[in-house]
């Protein structure tokens, strides 16, 4: 009878072994798909970094085409006291609208 225990042993250990062997595959696919998951992430965000830093210039690039807009200080000072805006806020506008007064003031109104 020992031979028959230890023979229902070995048929336990196997299967066992089996499940511990399906046990420790699915563990290591877990951590294929964490690490296919972390070049994923890597990938999303140097993309994220790349198109914020393209839209960084590009502000950077419209900023200095408004400062290249040649306004009246006049046209500031009769925009910021009528509409009661701040100095800032009547140039910036006057900039967008390349120093036309009645546009920027459309703008404004609207």
């Amino acid at each position: 009878m020992e031979a028959g225990d230890g023979g229902v042993d070995r048929v336990v250990d196997s299967k066992d072994l089996q499940q511990q062997s399906k046990a420790f595959d699915k563990l290591t696919d877990r951590v294929e798909d964490r690490q296919l998951d972390s070049s994923r992430a890597k990938s999303a965000m140097a993309s994220i970094a790349a198109s914020a830093e393209a839209e960084k210039n590009a502000m950077r690039l419209r900023e200095k085409e408004l400062a290249a807009v040649k306004i009246n200080a006049a046209d500031v000072d009769i925009i910021a006291n009528e509409l009661e805006l701040d100095k800032k806020v009547a140039e910036r506008t006057l900039r967008e609208h390349k120093g036309d007064a009645v546009a920027a003031i459309r703008s404004l109104l609207n």
